[in-house]
């Protein structure tokens, strides 16, 4: 079954080593250059600088719709016979929110409080960035499913760093 997996930026190596993704996904502070693992093919890995806000901040670079657009583009290419691997700086929320990006971009609408409820169960420190999962909603024409579906998540365990989890397809 395909997965959508997601880390933290410590857990990169391992799990490229671990799981041989087809197609790596970094997002980071604008500022924080994150290279391409190892023998990792460099076209299969898309960076996004964002800072993880959920309101526009002069001084920081909040995830805007090209972000978003992107990573909606750039997971297309994506043929589900190797996993995705999505990460952030600690693996808790912009990587969550892109992984529920994804599940739901490859998911029928209609069916984004089952993602929402696999995505807290396979991760329950999962904060997904309200921003990306609004825009996402937007550019999907989810009519407010998805942001409401995150809502209904309720608050994620506060740790430091997430783990490694798969968030499946169906």
């Amino acid at each position: 079954m395909p997965a959508i997996y997601v880390c933290p930026k410590s857990k990169v190596p391992e799990s490229v080593l671990q799981l041989r993704p087809s197609h790596l996904i970094t997002l980071l502070d604008p500022a924080d250059d994150m290279p391409t693992p190892g023998d990792f093919p460099g076209h299969r890995h898309l960076r996004l600088g964002m800072h993880d806000i959920a309101t526009a901040r002069p001084e920081y670079t909040a995830p805007d719709e090209m972000h978003v657009r992107e990573l909606i583009a750039f997971t297309r290419d994506w043929d589900r016979r190797q996993p995705l691997l999505i990460h952030c700086w600690a693996g808790i929320s912009r990587s969550t929110a892109s992984a529920f990006t994804v599940a739901c971009m490859m998911t029928k609408p209609g069916n984004e409080q089952a993602i929402a409820q696999r995505l807290r169960k396979a991760a329950p420190h999962a904060q997904p960035n309200p921003r990306i999962v609004a825009l996402a909603d937007a550019l999907l024409d989810r009519d407010g499913r998805m942001v409401d579906a995150v809502d209904a998540m309720g608050p994620g365990e506060v740790v430091f760093e997430g783990r490694l989890f798969a968030l499946t397809l169906e």
